[in-house]
């Protein structure tokens, strides 16, 4: 038996983290491990998939280094990447065998919502890209 599962919420966990090709597995590895902290295991595979694709957009095409939050409230999580661009992504068709082009259609299949802000100029330059899951009830998921 591992330790008991915290579920108290809300809760806001961040990380910084240098644009460089090992971030997208550091950031995955750090989503995955909130959403299994927070009891969302279920979610976590997926979740762990569209942070690794929003990292490395921000590894190939960004600025800066990558900071993340995660907020799980009592009703979602949410998941936004931060970098200091302020050009937004966007979406492109891959074709045949391509092996890009792929990631902010897999972000949209996957989770229940997604989109990106840029930054307000008082606040500084850049962009946030963000997705979100919705929770399972609790009588949904049997515990109630």
């Amino acid at each position: 038996m591992g330790a008991p599962v915290h579920l108290e919420r809300p809760h806001r966990y961040t990380l910084t983290a240098p644009a460089l090709p090992t971030s997208p597995r550091l950031c995955r590895d750090f989503v995955r491990g909130v959403f299994t902290a927070s009891g969302l295991n279920e979610l976590a595979d997926a979740a762990a998939l569209c942070t690794s694709e929003l990292v490395t957009n921000v590894h190939r095409h960004g600025k800066g280094d990558v900071r993340m939050a995660a907020s799980v409230q009592h009703d979602r999580v949410r998941v936004t990447v931060h970098d200091d661009s302020p050009e937004l992504p966007s979406p492109r068709r891959a074709m045949g065998n391509e092996t890009n082009g792929r990631g902010l259609f897999l972000v949209t299949a996957l989770s229940d919502l997604c989109g990106m802000t840029i930054d307000e100029p008082a606040n500084g330059t850049g962009k946030s890209v963000w997705f979100e899951f919705n929770l399972p009830s609790a009588k949904a998921s049997g515990t109630a």
